[in-house]
């Protein structure tokens, strides 16, 4: 298997849909998987093998809290190609860039929080646009409530004509 070829095939796990390898039903009654970025698929010995690294490795990098795959109900691992993709990135961090673990763990802890960031900022730019949506709402039933019987006064210069207003009864 190429090691490139990690999450190739893997469906996109659309929101509402099923929830991320968990069996559902197609219009057949034939059980259909979902499995996503995020699915816990691979052992250890398969993540050691897809991401080149030695077993022992891995146990030491979830001991570290570099990368923590789910656990199945015997405790055994159980890593997803987003974890793998992880363990890349730290063997690249460490033998590449010459980083230790702990700099690489903090690296690590900083990505996560800015993308927790950018997904708050995304929230919170929903919500503003929600907020502003609705005061235009708002704004244009009072526009609506408005009434009608009244007519801007336009000031005429030439004309020396009287304006009488008389209300309905």
């Amino acid at each position: 298997m190429n090691r490139d070829s990690i999450g190739v095939g893997l469906g996109d796990g659309l929101p509402g849909g099923p929830r991320p390898g968990r069996a559902t039903r197609n219009p057949a009654g034939v059980p259909a998987y979902v499995l996503t970025e995020d699915t816990p698929v691979y052992v250890i010995s398969v993540a050691a093998e897809l991401s080149g690294l030695h077993p022992q490795t891995l146990r030491q990098y979830d001991r570290l809290g570099l990368v923590c795959p789910d656990r199945t109900a015997g405790r055994g691992r159980r890593y997803s190609a987003r974890d793998i993709q992880q363990l890349r990135e730290v063997q690249r961090l460490s033998q590449d860039e010459g980083i230790n673990l702990a700099g690489i763990k903090r690296i690590i802890e900083l990505e996560n929080q800015v993308a927790a960031l950018q997904s708050r900022i995304t929230e919170l730019a929903d919500s503003l646009e929600g907020a502003a949506s609705a005061l235009q709402q708002r704004e244009a039933a009072v526009h609506a409530s408005y009434r009608r019987d009244l007519v801007p006064y336009q000031q005429v210069t030439q004309s020396s004509a009287l304006v009488v207003w008389r209300p309905k009864r």
